[in-house]
């Protein structure tokens, strides 16, 4: 996760308060920080980067499992 998601959320909720709670405004901006800190970290993320990779391991594990499919069809066509 961008290392500024998380202050730029936690600036975003505080900015929606009501006008009366101005004075908690920075308090508040705070604890959304820790509670969306502490939320996101017990969630099971990985990065878009292991996204990637483990989607194109996946991939060429298709591809070589279709091509062993073909080559069996093959074999049982000859036999």
């Amino acid at each position: 996760m961008e290392p500024g998601l998380i202050d730029d959320l936690a600036k975003r909720l505080a900015a929606r308060l009501p006008d009366n709670l101005g004075h908690l405004h920075d308090d508040l901006q705070n604890n959304f920080k820790a509670v969306l800190q502490s939320g996101l970290g017990k969630l099971d993320l990985v990065t878009r980067r292991e996204f990637d990779v483990q989607r194109q391991v996946l991939e060429r594990t298709r591809e070589k499992l279709e091509a062993m499919i073909r080559r069996l069809d093959e074999l049982e066509g000859k036999g």
